[in-house]
């Protein structure tokens, strides 16, 4: 029988195989479209070649995530201007930013290979094609290109696997890819599609790859044969990767989630309750931080589960103690004021960033609160996940209680806790409707100067669905609904990485746990 989770990812690799392919192909487009113009152009100047290769070569030293997130923000800004400008914006979620930071990505390879191939040519052809009248221009493009393309090939092939490889760091700003399969998998810890999306990206660039390199042989072999055959496997691969996209049809609202497995299972439980009342939705899962929340003030996206701390801490840039009830209000008339952004309601349990140790370590050693680790922190390390130690609350944790560890360490959540389970690092930043705490017998050290700020699960909606009366009506009876016990039962669920963790299933059996 084959694994469930098998037919779970066959299922979703028309949508992730086609969006990879569309985004890389109009990445390499635009990477040789200007590319090759500059190389051709700096190939006789020698300061515009060194400052063209020096460019490209900091763009490549820049971290491909990086380099994909920071588009957002840029593009963001740019459709605000032109929205105020000529009254019509663009999407800066997804496509745009993913394509533009891989063009950039493509474009050393290219220039570097085309100056190197081009300044190689020897110059007697370059004389004899002179001596028998040809142009300058001519003399470029029947004798200088022909003998420098097997070179200018070669780094098209390392820019088109490159460009495929990175293209699967694109799903946290919104680009659905092949990346789709890893960083859920990562965070359902589902092996299968974890493995599956790196088996289909190796796949894909080797197979581009392949077809170029038969290109490549074509055009030193003047072979017809070879150079069709290339080009054909490559167009074959584009309409079977296009042809499901191009005929699917399009959501009318669009659910977001952060990247960790509370959101996912959140938000195809939303997804599922649209789609029963007869909505169209659809989810775009593993969005980052700052990304989820602009996207969602900019409508790019109609909803989606955020907590009252992290707007607090984060983008209201408070630190003072207040209470729960003080918190959410507080938090509700800011998103209004600021933003526009409806607060539906909270759905019922907090998830809040705790420090949190193994019970027999913080038995033996006598700590009960943060107070009491702060006295041992010197000697203890800590591990965080990739937001935690340079987030607000870190700082006034830090700030209260004179926290200074011996060791820092940063890593998926979801390693964070086995690794203090097995005394590699002695505590760890959990999140407190975490189900993984009971499984590995930890427990969360209390927080007396009241550090970290409340954290209820709030449900926002876009300035553009504040008064969309289908989406409240389907999604407000989970208001208030979702007690923090059942929560965590989901969360140890979807963690558990069998065939009944992924979100979907942990959706369906939290829609009928709390039977509304």
């Amino acid at each position: 029988m084959i694994d469930p989770r098998f037919a779970d990812a066959w299922e979703r690799l028309p949508d992730y195989l086609g969006n990879h392919v569309l985004v890389s192909l109009t990445a390499m487009a635009i990477g040789l479209g200007v590319s090759l113009p500059l190389a051709i152009f700096a190939r006789r100047r020698k300061r515009v070649r060194a400052t063209l290769l020096g460019l490209a070569s900091v763009v490549q030293t820049i971290p491909g995530l990086a380099l994909l997130t920071l588009f957002y923000p840029l593009l963001l800004a740019l459709a605000a201007l032109s929205q105020s400008v000529i009254g019509r914006g663009f999407s800066a979620l997804g496509f745009l930013p993913a394509v533009l930071a891989l063009a950039l990505y493509s474009m050393l390879p290219v220039l570097r290979n085309t100056v190197a191939g081009l300044g190689a040519v020897a110059a007697g052809p370059d004389d004899a094609a002179t001596a028998l009248g040809m142009t300058r221009s001519q003399v470029l493009w029947l004798v200088d290109v022909p003998i420098a393309m097997p070179v200018i090939m070669a780094g098209i092939r390392t820019a088109a696997v490159w460009v495929i490889g990175t293209a699967t760091l694109s799903t946290p700003i919104g680009q659905a890819s092949l990346g789709n399969y890893i960083f859920t998998g990562l965070q359902t810890q589902n092996w299968v599609f974890v493995l599956f999306g790196c088996i289909a990206a190796a796949a894909l660039a080797l197979f581009v790859d392949q077809m170029l390199a038969l290109i490549e042989r074509g055009i030193a072999a003047h072979s017809r044969l070879h150079v069709g055959g290339g080009t054909a496997g490559i167009a074959l691969l584009i309409a079977a990767a296009l042809i499901p996209i191009h005929g699917r049809s399009q959501s009318t609202y669009v659910i977001g989630a952060k990247p960790f497995a509370e959101q996912y299972v959140l938000a195809a439980l939303f997804e599922q309750r649209l789609n029963a009342a007869g909505l169209s939705a659809s989810r775009r899962a593993g969005l980052g931080s700052s990304v989820i929340f602009n996207a969602l003030a900019a409508g790019e996206i109609d909803a989606y589960v955020e907590y009252t701390g992290t707007i607090w801490a984060n983008q209201m840039h408070r630190s003072d103690a207040k209470s729960r009830e003080d918190v959410l209000a507080e938090v509700g008339v800011w998103l209004d004021k600021t933003h526009r952004i409806k607060l539906l309601g909270p759905l019922g349990f907090e998830n809040a960033y705790a420090l949190a140790m193994t019970k027999k370590h913080a038995d033996t050693l006598g700590i009960a609160s943060l107070a009491d680790l702060a006295i041992a922190a010197s000697r203890l390390s800590i591990a965080g996940d990739y937001e935690f130690f340079g987030r607000p609350e870190w700082a006034a944790l830090r700030v209260a209680y004179g926290l200074n560890f011996a060791n820092q360490r940063q890593m998926q959540a979801e390693f964070m806790y086995p690794a203090v389970a097995n005394g590699e690092v002695d505590v760890i930043s959990a999140y407190s409707s975490d189900g993984q705490i009971a499984k590995y017998d930890l427990t969360v050290l209390g927080d007396p100067k009241q550090a970290i700020p409340p954290y209820d699960a709030i449900l926002l909606l876009s300035p553009k669905r504040a008064n969309d009366t289908a989406l409240i009506d389907a999604l407000k009876p989970l208001i208030g609904a979702i007690p923090v016990e059942t929560m965590r039962t989901a969360n140890l669920r979807a963690a558990s990485g069998g065939a009944n963790g992924s979100p979907e299933v942990v959706a369906r059996w939290l829609a009928t746990a709390i039977k509304r």
